[in-house]
C-alpha cells in the first residue's frame, strides 16, 4: 500500500534524508504500512529502511470525495464524515513510477517527520451493526449529515478512546491488533452472553466477543468496557454474569461503566424498548455496588452519574472513582468537576460589585450545579442555573450535552436577568459555536439580546479561570 506524503517536518530525520512531498510511503523495514498504527509503531526504531515511490499518480478527485479528510479523523467520532470506497489517499500505480530505498538512523522514539493526506492513513470504518438502542437511529431528520455517521473503528478507540464493538474486525485484523500491542482499547460489551449481545447489536459476529476479550487478557493487553443497560434485556442476571466474566479478566480488563440507554421521541419503526425509570435505575446501582462489596473492591465497575441521578440516589464521593478512567462515560464527571472547582475557588477575587450571570443545564444535573455555583456568592458572583427540558429529543433525555439552541430560546427568551449567558462546551460542536440543531451561539446571543459565552463543563479549574476572564470582560 502506498500513502502520499503531503509534508515533511523541517529538521526531521525524513527531511535530512531527502524525502520530499509528493512521494509515497510503501514499506518500513520490509513491512507494508497499512495505516497510522503501522506507521507509528514501525517508525519507532533507531534504524529504518523506507521503501518509497516517486512519480505515483494521485488518487482521483472522485475517489477523494468518498474518503476521510484529516479534519474528520481528528474530530469527535459523531462528527466524522460518511465514508465509502477504497482506502484513503492511496497512490495509484504508474508505469513511470520509481521505487527507491532510503535508510535512516535516528533516536528510537524520535518522530520520523512525515505528514500524510489522511490522519488515519485509511478510511474510517463504519459501524456494521444495527443496535436496538442506537441513539443515532433515534435522531430527527434534517440535521447536518455528520451527526448521522456511525464509526466503529478500533484505531480511533486506541487513539481517541472511542468505544468499539469489534464486530467489523476480521480474524487477520484482530491478529494485527495483538501484534501491534494495541492497548488500551475501549470496547462496547453490553453482555458477555453471546446470544444476548447478538440480539442487542444485530451485527455479524456480535456473539463472539468474549473469546477475543480472553485473548487480550492472555496477551496482556488492557481494555476498558462499556455496558448500555437495557431493562429486561441485559440487566439482572445477565448484568451479573457480564460483570463476573469481565472481573475474571482483570487486570487487563481495567474498568466497566454501566450507563442507561437513552430513548428519544423519534423511534418510529424501531424495536420497542423498556425505558429506564427510577426503580430500574436504583436496582442497577444497587446491583453494581453489591458486586463490588461481595468482591471486596472499591473500583472496577461503576454506574454512571446519569444512572445515579435517574435512581434519585446521591453520587458516590470523589475517592470512590479511582483514576476516573471512565470519565467519558459520565462516570465521576460531576465529582471531578466539583473537586477542581472547589480547589480553584479561593483564587477568585471578590468583585467590588455584584455580578449576575445565567447558565443552562440538563434537568437531571441542574440542582447539583446550582448548589455548587452558590459557593460563588461570597465572591459577589451569582450564577442562576436554568434547567432546560429537551423538546428536541424528548423529555426522557435529561443530559446537558444534548440541549439544543431552539429549546434554550423557546424556554428562556425574555426570562433571563443576568449580564451574560454561560453555555457549557458540551452543547456545541468541538472547536465550533454550532449546536446540535445547527444554530450558532451568535444567533442565540442576538435572540436573547445578551452576550453568550462558551465555558468549560468538564474541568472545574478551567471553569473558574474562564469565569474570571468573562466577569472581567463584563466589568
Amino acid at each position: 500500500m502506498k500513502h502520499r506524503i503531503i509534508g515533511v517536518d523541517a529538521g526531521s530525520p525524513a527531511e535530512r534524508a531527502g524525502i520530499e512531498p509528493g512521494w509515497c510511503l510503501e514499506r518500513i523495514n520490509g513491512e507494508n504500512v497499512y495505516d497510522v498504527i503501522d506507521y507509528e509503531q514501525l517508525s519507532a526504531h533507531s534504524r529504518l529502511e523506507l521503501t518509497l515511490v516517486k512519480n505515483a499518480i494521485h488518487a482521483s478527485d472522485d475517489e477523494k470525495s468518498n474518503i476521510e479528510t484529516a479534519e474528520s479523523v481528528h474530530s469527535k467520532s459523531a462528527e466524522a464524515e460518511r465514508e465509502s470506497g477504497d482506502d484513503a489517499f492511496l497512490c495509484e500505480a504508474s508505469c513511470s513510477e520509481e521505487r527507491i530505498t532510503v535508510r535512516i538512523r535516528k533516536g528510537e522514539y524520535d518522530p520520523l517527520g512525515l505528514n500524510f493526506e489522511s490522519g488515519l492513513m485509511s478510511r474510517v470504518r463504519q459501524c456494521a451493526n444495527h443496535c436496538i438502542f442506537c441513539f443515532i437511529d433515534q435522531m430527527p431528520h434534517g440535521n447536518r449529515k455528520t451527526l448521522y455517521f456511525k464509526d466503529d473503528d478500533w484505531r480511533l478507540s486506541l487513539i481517541m478512546g472511542n468505544y468499539v464493538t469489534l464486530t467489523n474486525v476480521g480474524e487477520a485484523e484482530f491478529e494485527r491488533i495483538l501484534a501491534r500491542r494495541a492497548a488500551p482499547l475501549y470496547i462496547t460489551v453490553h453482555a458477555t452472553d453471546g446470544e444476548v449481545r447478538k440480539r442487542m447489536l444485530r451485527g455479524k459476529n456480535a456473539e463472539n466477543l468474549l473469546p477475543r476479550l480472553k485473548r487480550l487478557h492472555e496477551e496482556g493487553l488492557s481494555f476498558h468496557c462499556q455496558v448500555v443497560l437495557c431493562p429486561e434485556i441485559n440487566d439482572g442476571k445477565v448484568l451479573e454474569r457480564t460483570l463476573a466474566d469481565l472481573y475474571a479478566l482483570r487486570p487487563e480488563c481495567r474498568s466497566v461503566a454501566v450507563v442507561p440507554l437513552g430513548i428519544t421521541k423519534h423511534r418510529e419503526g424501531l424495536t420497542k424498548l423498556t425505558p429506564m425509570n427510577e426503580e430500574r435505575a436504583k436496582a442497577a446501582v444497587m446491583q453494581i455496588e453489591g458486586f463490588r462489596k461481595r468482591h471486596g473492591i472499591t473500583d472496577f465497575c461503576y454506574a454512571s452519574d446519569e444512572m445515579y441521578l435517574a435512581a434519585g440516589l446521591p453520587l458516590p464521593e470523589y475517592e470512590e472513582y479511582g483514576d476516573f478512567e471512565q470519565i467519558e462515560n459520565g462516570v465521576g464527571m460531576y465529582r471531578l468537576f466539583e473537586s477542581d472547582f472547589l480547589m480553584m475557588l479561593d483564587t477568585l477575587e471578590k468583585r467590588d460589585e455584584f455580578v449576575e450571570l445565567d447558565s443552562v443545564s440538563g434537568v437531571s444535573i441542574a440542582p447539583l450545579m446550582q448548589a455548587l455555583f452558590d459557593k460563588l456568592l461570597p465572591y459577589n458572583i451569582r450564577i442562576t442555573v436554568h434547567p432546560v427540558l429537551n423538546d428536541f429529543f424528548g423529555h426522557t433525555i435529561t443530559v446537558t450535552g444534548l440541549i439544543t439552541a431552539r429549546d434554550i430560546l423557546a424556554q428562556l427568551e425574555g426570562k433571563l436577568s443576568g449580564r451574560a449567558l454561560l453555555l457549557p462546551y458540551t452543547m456545541l460542536r468541538e472547536n465550533d459555536t454550532v449546536f446540535l440543531d445547527g444554530l450558532r451561539i451568535e444567533e442565540v446571543s442576538d435572540r436573547l439580546a445578551m452576550p453568550v459565552y462558551k465555558i468549560s463543563a468538564s474541568d472545574g479549574a478551567d471553569f473558574i479561570d474562564e469565569l474570571e476572564a468573562i466577569v472581567s470582560e463584563l466589568e
